[in-house]
C-alpha cells in the first residue's frame, strides 16, 4: 500500500465518520422520537451516550428514519 492510498482511506473514513456525526446530530435532535415514540423523555446526557453508535451506523438509521424495515419486522 503506498502513502496516496493510505491517505485516501483515511480521507474516505474522515467522510463518512463527519456524514454520521451530522446524521447522528440530526437524529438526536430531531428524528430520535420518530424512531421510538417513547424516546421523547430520554435525558440529554443518554442521547449523547447514542451519539457515537448513530455516527457509526448512520446508514441504517437513516434507512429506518426513511421506513424501511427488515423482513422480520414487517407484519
Amino acid at each position: 500500500m503506498n502513502e496516496a492510498m493510505a491517505g485516501a482511506i483515511w480521507l474516505g473514513l474522515g467522510v463518512y465518520l463527519g456524514a454520521g456525526l451530522l446524521a447522528g446530530l440530526g437524529v438526536i435532535l430531531f428524528g430520535l422520537k420518530r424512531l421510538a415514540p417513547e424516546a421523547g423523555r430520554i435525558p440529554w446526557r443518554v442521547r449523547l451516550v447514542i451519539l457515537p453508535g448513530l455516527a457509526a451506523l448512520w446508514p441504517v438509521v437513516l434507512a429506518r428514519l426513511a421506513g424501511v424495515r427488515p423482513a422480520e419486522d414487517r407484519p
